[in-house]
Protein backbone atom coordinates (compact mmCIF):
# COMPACT_ATOMS: atom_id res chain seq x y z
CA UNK A 1 0.00 0.00 0.00
CA UNK A 2 1.42 3.55 -0.55
CA UNK A 3 3.63 4.65 1.64
CA UNK A 4 3.05 8.53 2.01
CA UNK A 5 1.22 9.16 5.28
CA UNK A 6 -2.25 8.70 5.30
CA UNK A 7 -2.88 10.91 7.89
CA UNK A 8 -1.48 14.11 6.69
CA UNK A 9 -4.08 15.95 5.95
CA UNK A 10 -3.01 19.27 3.48
CA UNK A 11 -3.75 22.73 5.41
CA UNK A 12 -5.77 25.56 3.46
CA UNK A 13 -4.59 29.09 4.33
CA UNK A 14 -6.92 31.39 6.52
CA UNK A 15 -9.29 33.96 4.66
CA UNK A 16 -10.20 31.81 1.63
CA UNK A 17 -12.95 33.45 -0.55
CA UNK A 18 -16.00 31.71 -1.45
CA UNK A 19 -14.77 31.65 -4.97
CA UNK A 20 -11.50 30.26 -3.68
CA UNK A 21 -13.53 27.49 -1.53
CA UNK A 22 -15.66 26.77 -4.37
CA UNK A 23 -12.31 26.38 -6.74
CA UNK A 24 -11.13 23.95 -4.05
CA UNK A 25 -14.07 21.85 -3.90
CA UNK A 26 -14.37 21.55 -7.52
CA UNK A 27 -10.30 20.77 -7.74
CA UNK A 28 -11.16 18.07 -4.93
CA UNK A 29 -14.03 16.55 -6.95
CA UNK A 30 -11.28 15.84 -10.02
CA UNK A 31 -8.77 15.03 -8.31
CA UNK A 32 -10.84 12.06 -6.54
CA UNK A 33 -12.31 11.27 -9.79
CA UNK A 34 -8.84 10.98 -11.39
CA UNK A 35 -8.40 8.33 -8.20
CA UNK A 36 -11.59 6.62 -9.04
CA UNK A 37 -11.25 6.37 -12.87
CA UNK A 38 -7.28 4.84 -12.23
CA UNK A 39 -8.53 2.39 -9.63
CA UNK A 40 -11.41 1.09 -12.06
CA UNK A 41 -9.07 0.49 -14.79
CA UNK A 42 -7.27 -1.54 -13.01
CA UNK A 43 -9.94 -3.55 -12.06
CA UNK A 44 -10.78 -3.56 -15.50
CA UNK A 45 -7.19 -4.86 -16.61
CA UNK A 46 -7.17 -7.39 -13.50
CA UNK A 47 -10.54 -8.54 -15.07
CA UNK A 48 -9.61 -9.19 -18.43
CA UNK A 49 -6.09 -10.39 -17.91
CA UNK A 50 -8.01 -13.32 -15.20
CA UNK A 51 -10.62 -14.52 -18.23
CA UNK A 52 -7.92 -14.37 -20.51
CA UNK A 53 -5.68 -16.49 -18.58
CA UNK A 54 -8.74 -18.79 -17.28
CA UNK A 55 -9.46 -19.06 -21.15
CA UNK A 56 -5.66 -20.35 -21.99
CA UNK A 57 -5.24 -22.68 -19.12
CA UNK A 58 -8.36 -25.15 -18.86
CA UNK A 59 -10.06 -27.23 -21.41
CA UNK A 60 -13.79 -27.59 -21.67
CA UNK A 61 -15.83 -29.37 -23.00
CA UNK A 62 -19.93 -29.50 -23.16
CA UNK A 63 -19.08 -26.08 -21.50
CA UNK A 64 -17.75 -28.29 -18.20
CA UNK A 65 -13.73 -27.72 -16.98
CA UNK A 66 -12.38 -30.84 -17.78
CA UNK A 67 -8.79 -30.34 -17.35
CA UNK A 68 -5.68 -28.07 -17.44
CA UNK A 69 -4.10 -27.28 -20.49
CA UNK A 70 -0.14 -27.65 -20.51
CA UNK A 71 -0.24 -24.08 -19.96
CA UNK A 72 -2.33 -24.55 -17.18
CA UNK A 73 -0.48 -27.15 -15.37
CA UNK A 74 2.71 -25.05 -15.52
CA UNK A 75 0.79 -21.76 -14.31
CA UNK A 76 -1.06 -23.86 -11.23
CA UNK A 77 0.43 -27.76 -10.88
CA UNK A 78 4.41 -26.04 -10.88
CA UNK A 79 6.78 -24.88 -8.57
CA UNK A 80 5.86 -21.77 -10.71
CA UNK A 81 2.57 -20.77 -8.96
CA UNK A 82 4.63 -19.82 -5.86
CA UNK A 83 5.88 -16.93 -8.26
CA UNK A 84 2.05 -16.19 -9.31
CA UNK A 85 1.37 -15.81 -5.78
CA UNK A 86 3.66 -13.90 -4.03
CA UNK A 87 4.16 -11.41 -7.73
CA UNK A 88 1.48 -9.04 -6.63
CA UNK A 89 3.11 -8.76 -3.06
CA UNK A 90 6.35 -8.17 -4.86
CA UNK A 91 4.53 -5.45 -6.99
CA UNK A 92 3.27 -3.55 -3.77
CA UNK A 93 6.39 -3.65 -2.00
CA UNK A 94 8.28 -1.76 -4.67
CA UNK A 95 5.86 0.69 -4.81
CA UNK A 96 5.68 1.52 -1.44
CA UNK A 97 8.98 1.55 -0.83
CA UNK A 98 9.65 3.57 -4.42
CA UNK A 99 6.97 5.92 -3.80
CA UNK A 100 9.20 8.74 -3.40
CA UNK A 101 11.77 8.46 -6.27
CA UNK A 102 9.45 7.44 -9.02
CA UNK A 103 7.54 9.52 -11.78
CA UNK A 104 3.66 9.63 -11.36
CA UNK A 105 4.15 7.80 -15.41
CA UNK A 106 6.12 5.14 -14.03
CA UNK A 107 4.15 4.92 -10.80
CA UNK A 108 1.08 4.40 -13.27
CA UNK A 109 2.86 1.82 -15.20
CA UNK A 110 3.99 -0.39 -12.33
CA UNK A 111 0.20 -0.23 -11.15
CA UNK A 112 -1.15 -1.03 -14.58
CA UNK A 113 1.57 -3.71 -14.71
CA UNK A 114 0.49 -4.94 -11.12
CA UNK A 115 -3.09 -4.84 -12.14
CA UNK A 116 -2.18 -7.00 -14.93
CA UNK A 117 -0.16 -9.56 -12.59
CA UNK A 118 -2.86 -9.70 -10.21
CA UNK A 119 -5.66 -10.81 -12.69
CA UNK A 120 -3.02 -13.82 -13.19
CA UNK A 121 -2.79 -14.46 -9.75
CA UNK A 122 -6.84 -14.73 -9.39
CA UNK A 123 -7.69 -16.24 -12.47
CA UNK A 124 -7.44 -19.75 -10.10
CA UNK A 125 -11.10 -18.62 -8.65
CA UNK A 126 -12.89 -19.37 -12.11
CA UNK A 127 -11.73 -22.88 -11.33
CA UNK A 128 -13.18 -22.77 -7.84
CA UNK A 129 -16.40 -20.89 -8.20
CA UNK A 130 -18.97 -20.39 -10.44
CA UNK A 131 -19.15 -17.44 -12.91
CA UNK A 132 -22.55 -16.61 -11.77
CA UNK A 133 -21.38 -16.80 -8.05
CA UNK A 134 -18.20 -14.51 -9.11
CA UNK A 135 -20.50 -11.90 -10.49
CA UNK A 136 -22.81 -11.84 -7.70
CA UNK A 137 -20.37 -11.74 -5.30
CA UNK A 138 -18.70 -8.65 -7.79
CA UNK A 139 -21.95 -6.68 -7.81
CA UNK A 140 -22.14 -7.05 -4.05
CA UNK A 141 -18.92 -5.97 -3.58
CA UNK A 142 -19.23 -3.29 -5.61
CA UNK A 143 -22.47 -2.02 -3.55
CA UNK A 144 -21.02 -2.15 -0.13
CA UNK A 145 -17.42 -0.66 -1.70
CA UNK A 146 -18.97 2.32 -3.20
CA UNK A 147 -21.30 2.95 0.13
CA UNK A 148 -18.34 2.89 2.16
CA UNK A 149 -16.03 5.05 0.06
CA UNK A 150 -18.79 7.59 -0.05
CA UNK A 151 -19.35 6.92 3.61
CA UNK A 152 -15.30 7.75 3.72
CA UNK A 153 -15.53 10.67 1.77
CA UNK A 154 -18.39 12.31 3.46
CA UNK A 155 -18.19 12.06 6.98
CA UNK A 156 -16.63 14.96 9.20
CA UNK A 157 -15.69 12.20 11.96
CA UNK A 158 -11.65 11.98 12.35
CA UNK A 159 -11.05 8.36 11.16
CA UNK A 160 -7.00 8.48 11.45
CA UNK A 161 -7.24 6.45 14.73
CA UNK A 162 -9.56 4.09 13.59
CA UNK A 163 -7.31 3.29 10.53
CA UNK A 164 -4.24 3.01 12.82
CA UNK A 165 -5.75 -0.18 14.38
CA UNK A 166 -6.81 -1.44 11.41
CA UNK A 167 -3.66 -1.01 9.64
CA UNK A 168 -2.28 -3.31 12.87
CA UNK A 169 -5.00 -5.82 12.01
CA UNK A 170 -4.30 -6.20 8.58
CA UNK A 171 -0.44 -6.98 9.52
CA UNK A 172 -1.54 -9.56 11.45
CA UNK A 173 -4.09 -10.79 9.03
CA UNK A 174 -1.17 -11.08 6.32
CA UNK A 175 0.82 -12.78 8.46
CA UNK A 176 -2.19 -15.34 9.05
CA UNK A 177 -2.91 -15.68 5.52
CA UNK A 178 0.62 -16.31 4.93
CA UNK A 179 0.99 -18.99 7.59
CA UNK A 180 -2.48 -21.00 6.42
CA UNK A 181 -1.08 -21.21 2.27
CA UNK A 182 1.24 -23.95 4.09
CA UNK A 183 -1.67 -25.51 6.39
CA UNK A 184 -4.18 -24.86 4.29
CA UNK A 185 -6.98 -24.98 7.65
CA UNK A 186 -10.54 -24.18 6.23
CA UNK A 187 -11.69 -23.40 9.61
CA UNK A 188 -8.58 -21.05 9.63
CA UNK A 189 -9.70 -19.75 6.46
CA UNK A 190 -13.31 -19.07 7.16
CA UNK A 191 -12.38 -17.52 10.35
CA UNK A 192 -10.10 -15.01 8.27
CA UNK A 193 -12.20 -13.96 5.42
CA UNK A 194 -14.50 -12.90 8.00
CA UNK A 195 -11.82 -11.05 9.61
CA UNK A 196 -10.44 -9.49 6.17
CA UNK A 197 -14.10 -8.34 5.31
CA UNK A 198 -14.52 -6.37 8.23
CA UNK A 199 -10.76 -5.04 8.31
CA UNK A 200 -11.27 -4.21 4.16
CA UNK A 201 -14.23 -2.78 4.64
CA UNK A 202 -13.03 -0.27 7.55
CA UNK A 203 -9.93 0.92 5.62
CA UNK A 204 -11.99 1.77 2.46
CA UNK A 205 -13.74 4.43 4.38
CA UNK A 206 -10.70 5.31 6.08
CA UNK A 207 -8.09 5.30 3.27
CA UNK A 208 -10.73 7.04 1.22
CA UNK A 209 -11.02 9.96 3.96
CA UNK A 210 -7.46 9.72 3.73
CA UNK A 211 -6.73 10.32 -0.20
CA UNK A 212 -9.35 13.15 0.28
CA UNK A 213 -7.42 14.86 3.13
CA UNK A 214 -3.90 14.62 1.05
CA UNK A 215 -5.87 16.81 -1.83
CA UNK A 216 -4.03 19.91 -1.86
CA UNK A 217 -4.74 22.77 -4.48
CA UNK A 218 -1.34 23.86 -4.68
CA UNK A 219 0.31 20.58 -5.49
CA UNK A 220 1.83 20.43 -8.84
CA UNK A 221 0.53 18.07 -12.06
CA UNK A 222 3.12 15.32 -11.16
CA UNK A 223 2.97 15.36 -7.70
CA UNK A 224 -0.99 15.38 -7.79
CA UNK A 225 -0.68 12.69 -10.54
CA UNK A 226 1.38 10.40 -8.78
CA UNK A 227 -1.11 11.17 -5.37
CA UNK A 228 -3.99 9.67 -7.78
CA UNK A 229 -1.79 6.36 -8.65
CA UNK A 230 -0.88 5.63 -5.16
CA UNK A 231 -4.45 6.90 -4.01
CA UNK A 232 -5.87 4.12 -6.48
CA UNK A 233 -3.79 1.46 -5.51
CA UNK A 234 -4.94 1.81 -1.79
CA UNK A 235 -8.87 1.70 -2.79
CA UNK A 236 -7.63 -1.06 -5.32
CA UNK A 237 -6.35 -3.40 -2.72
CA UNK A 238 -9.14 -2.87 -0.47
CA UNK A 239 -11.96 -4.16 -3.27
CA UNK A 240 -9.95 -7.16 -4.22
CA UNK A 241 -9.20 -8.01 -0.70
CA UNK A 242 -12.79 -7.34 0.14
CA UNK A 243 -14.32 -9.16 -3.24
CA UNK A 244 -11.91 -12.17 -2.27
CA UNK A 245 -12.98 -12.63 0.99
CA UNK A 246 -16.62 -12.16 0.09
CA UNK A 247 -15.90 -14.84 -2.50
CA UNK A 248 -15.15 -17.32 -0.11
CA UNK A 249 -17.70 -16.85 1.61
CA UNK A 250 -20.62 -16.46 -0.27
CA UNK A 251 -19.54 -18.34 -3.25
CA UNK A 252 -20.22 -21.39 -5.14
CA UNK A 253 -18.33 -23.60 -5.90
CA UNK A 254 -18.28 -25.58 -9.30
CA UNK A 255 -18.41 -29.50 -9.24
Amino acid sequence: MSNFDRNTSFGYRGGVSRAGTAEIDTGLRAYMLGVYNYMVLGLGVTGFVALGTHMLAVAREGGRQIAFTPFGQMLYASPLRWVVIFAPLAFVFFLSFRADRISAATARNVFLAFSAVMGLSLSSIMIVFTGASIAKVFFITSAAFGGLSLYGYLTKRDLSAFGSFLVMGLWGLVLASLVNLFFQSSALQFGLSILSVLIFAGLTAWDTQSIKDQYYEGDGYELAAKKSVFGALSLYLDFINMFQSLLYLFGDRND
